[in-house]
Parts: C-alpha cells; sequence; structure tokens
C-alpha cells in the first residue's frame, strides 16, 4: 500500500488515516514531500517541522513501515518505482483528480479515498496556535 503527503504536524486525523492506509494490505509506504516540495504545495511559512522530523515521526507509528522523500508537486514518478498494489488517498481527493490514482489504475492496481476526520488538520492546529486557541 502507498500514500503519500506532507504530514506536517501530526495529528489525530494523520494516525487515523495511516492506520486505515495500512488496512489495505500488508505494508505501507508513506511518500513524503520533501521541504521544498511542501514550501512550493503550502507556501512559504511551511513546512512547520523539517523532513527528517516529519520521517522520525512518521516513520514511529506502527501502521508506517517505510518513508521515502519526493521532490515534485505529486507523488507519480515514486508511485512509478513503487508499483504499490493499492494507493490510498484522502477522501478530499477524486480519481480524476490524482494524477497518481491514473497509474495505478493503468496497471491494474486498485485506488481507495478515504474519509478525511472533520477538523482535524496542520491549517487548523497552526490557526488555533496563532488564535492562542487552547481548547482541543
Amino acid at each position: 500500500v502507498f500514500t503519500n503527503g506532507c504530514f506536517d504536524i501530526l495529528h489525530a486525523g494523520h494516525v487515523r488515516y495511516l492506520k486505515k492506509a495500512r488496512s489495505f494490505g500488508d505494508c505501507l509506504v508513506l511518500g513524503l514531500n520533501s521541504d521544498a516540495s511542501v514550501r512550493r504545495i503550502k507556501g512559504p511559512t511551511r513546512p512547520i517541522n523539517c523532513q527528517e522530523d516529519r520521517a522520525e515521526v512518521a516513520d514511529a507509528l506502527g501502521c508506517v513501515d517505510y518513508v521515502v522523500f519526493f521532490d515534485e508537486p505529486t507523488a507519480e514518478s515514486l508511485i512509478t518505482k513503487v508499483h504499490p498494489d493499492v494507493y490510498v488517498k484522502g477522501g478530499d481527493y477524486t480519481l480524476e483528480t490524482l494524477p497518481e490514482g491514473q497509474i495505478v489504475k493503468a496497471y491494474g492496481g486498485e485506488v481507495e479515498l478515504v474519509t478525511l476526520v472533520e477538523g482535524r488538520s496542520t491549517t487548523n492546529i497552526i490557526n488555533k496556535i496563532q488564535a492562542g486557541d487552547s481548547n482541543g
């Protein structure tokens, strides 16, 4: 199973998502956006945590078997190399908006879209910190 993303400030939504992704197979590879890639996607103030720290935290989760970095905006070239049986992404995407999903489908793999946990996001955490909101 393969999934990818920034995973900047790991939170309960990430953990639930990664556990669900792992449930689709016997090995989960996490493609982690490099720091440069995160900046291009999220803006100059991101990531909050450097790629080595993000990888260490993700790797400590029992559901993640391998963490690999990629520098491109999408994980297409990494998908081509890893060639997973199952590609997992959040339910905020569709098969039509996922170039990685198209690659996996083309060689006969499966694409699973996982429902995201409402209200759980790194952006929400950053906003709460900036607003001084201590409510969880």
